[in-house]
């Protein structure tokens, strides 16, 4: 969702630079399409039937509950070691990065509760009445940072750097929305003893980064133990990762070459682009593409509401709220940007995909899931070749731009 750039130049070997290499934006982009596609063909295939005794085959132990699918594996735990990345961005961020400072986080903010807000409310009024539209309304609020800045890196070369910190802020403040609605709209019968369960340990896992205790020996069966539980106090899993990211330490101390949280991310960022993410879509991006399903998404309620909340909301809500806050309030365009690179950009939040697909398994089931997951694949598309198509002429301008001030 939020990846970072890190310099990894003194660390030597292939496998560093395997881990380098994953942590760039479009390898990770292309990485998770790939996943997708091999989700799509296998399940569309003759042997379809094999896709779904693997996503359906249940493993664990079932005295602990957790004798899950593969999908739930990959759903609620896979899931959970990309949210504490994303939780180490937020706490960053948070901290001493681009929203740690109000006048600098007034934009992306706004962009992104725009991009959340007009997205929902687009699929409530489409999908008004449609069953499971109670909480399926949640579905296209969510932005694939991995997806949208692998579409900026590919069309937008030209584009100044302001509109990849632009981009990657809004990301951040729509990750941690996406977080709050799985916490607070998909928790079901809260579990008091476990979820005590959880406080002490994440109390535990805090003092710990205050006392500068490094080991993973203590950290991982910590870690552990709060996610399952997490699982056993009815919040869905992920937030166990999500809360442990921003309970650790990003300030570096004297001495100290590296914070734990830049530490870290060095370290799981590349499983989670390149193993956790792509696993996850392998699971639950294999809906079957026919001519029914795709007459489900242009016909259907649910799926009309899905895909134009992504396709129309996300964009009208980023673009509406920058055009809001820059005109009522002292804050600024990012430096560099005309207004249609802006819409260029926001034409990129409507690649819904990880947390939208995430978003359909929690608040649909049966046909209605598979209807709404074909919407956030067709939705997502579509918003990517637009956002695409956009950027690249808008590359062009400002190529043609450089070339006149260079001749002048």
């Amino acid at each position: 969702m939020a990846p970072r750039r890190l310099d990894l130049a003194r660390f030597a070997g292939p496998t560093a630079e395997f881990a380098r290499y994953l942590r760039t934006e479009t390898v990770g982009g292309f990485v998770l399409l790939a996943a997708t596609a091999a989700a799509l063909l296998w399940a569309n295939s003759p042997w379809h039937g094999a896709y779904e005794a693997v996503r359906d085959l249940r493993v664990g132990p079932h005295a602990l509950h957790l004798d899950l699918t593969l999908a739930q594996w990959a759903t609620d735990g896979l899931l959970a070691v990309f949210f504490f990345v994303v939780g180490l961005e937020l706490k960053r961020e948070l901290v001493i990065g681009e929203l740690s400072r109000p006048r600098q986080a007034l934009l992306p903010v706004a962009a992104a509760l725009g991009g959340m807000i007009v997205p929902a409310g687009v699929a409530l009024l489409v999908g008004r009445g449609a069953p499971g539209m109670e909480q399926a309304w949640a579905i296209p609020v969510a932005t694939d940072i991995a997806f949208a800045l692998g579409v900026l890196a590919l069309a937008g070369t030209a584009l100044p750097t302001t509109a990849r910190v632009f981009l990657l802020g809004l990301a951040v403040v729509d990750d941690l929305g996406a977080i709050l609605l799985i916490a607070v709209v998909f928790s079901t019968g809260i579990a008091l003893l476990a979820l005590g369960a959880v406080v002490v340990l994440a109390g535990l896992y805090w003092m710990l980064q205050r006392r500068r205790v490094t080991s993973p020996w203590l950290y991982v069966p910590i870690a552990l133990a709060t996610w399952v539980a997490m699982h056993e106090a009815g919040v869905h899993a992920t937030i166990a990762g999500v809360l442990l990211g921003l309970l650790t330490r990003v300030r570096a101390d004297p001495g100290e070459s590296e914070a734990p949280a830049v530490r870290l991310e060095h370290r799981l960022q590349p499983w989670s682009a390149g193993l956790c993410v792509p696993l996850f879509a392998l699971f639950a991006a294999g809906v079957p593409v026919n001519g029914e399903a795709l007459r489900a998404v242009v016909t259907e309620p649910l799926g009309q509401a899905v895909a134009a909340g992504l396709i129309l909301g996300k964009v009208v809500g980023i673009f509406g709220a920058v055009l809001l806050v820059v005109w009522l309030t002292p804050a600024s365009r990012p430096r560099g940007l005309s207004w249609p690179d802006v819409l260029a950009v926001a034409m990129l939040g409507g690649v819904g995909f990880t947390v939208s697909l995430l978003m359909a398994e929690l608040s649909l089931d049966g046909a209605d899931v598979l209807t709404a997951k074909a919407a956030v694949l067709l939705a997502s598309a579509v918003a990517a070749l637009l956002a695409a198509a956009l950027l690249v002429l808008r590359s062009r301008s400002h190529r043609r731009a450089g070339s006149r001030h260079t001749d002048g």
